[in-house]
């Protein structure tokens, strides 16, 4: 079927093609490292709420009684994106705490 050009590359296929070399290697992670990794920090936790609050609307729950309606294709695809949403905002918190550390240890050196 598909032929691996690097066996480093990750290939995304199909669940049932029993070759999915992306789901292997989380299977293969410490259940730890899934842990630390699926947990936002409270910064980014609150950007997604706001993020997701403002996909859905902002109504205050105490005044308004929303329900929403929508499809499961659509909302995998909203779960889908605000995943993205997270990683990218948890990889820029990274980013940012490195450049403050960085920062911090050429001001004193």
């Amino acid at each position: 079927m598909n032929q691996r050009q690097n066996p480093s590359q990750f290939e995304f296929e199909s669940e049932s093609s029993g070759d999915n070399l992306l789901w292997e290697y989380v299977q293969s992670m410490n259940p730890e490292i899934i842990e630390k990794l699926s947990q936002p920090t409270p910064e980014v936790a609150q950007l997604m709420e706001h993020n997701l609050a403002a996909m859905l609307g902002n109504l205050p729950p105490e005044h308004f009684d929303v329900k929403i309606t929508t499809s499961r294709e659509a909302l995998g695809q909203m779960l889908g994106s605000a995943m993205m949403s997270g990683y990218f905002l948890n990889k820029a918190k990274q980013r940012m705490d490195l450049e403050k550390s960085v920062h911090k240890t050429n001001f004193h050196a």
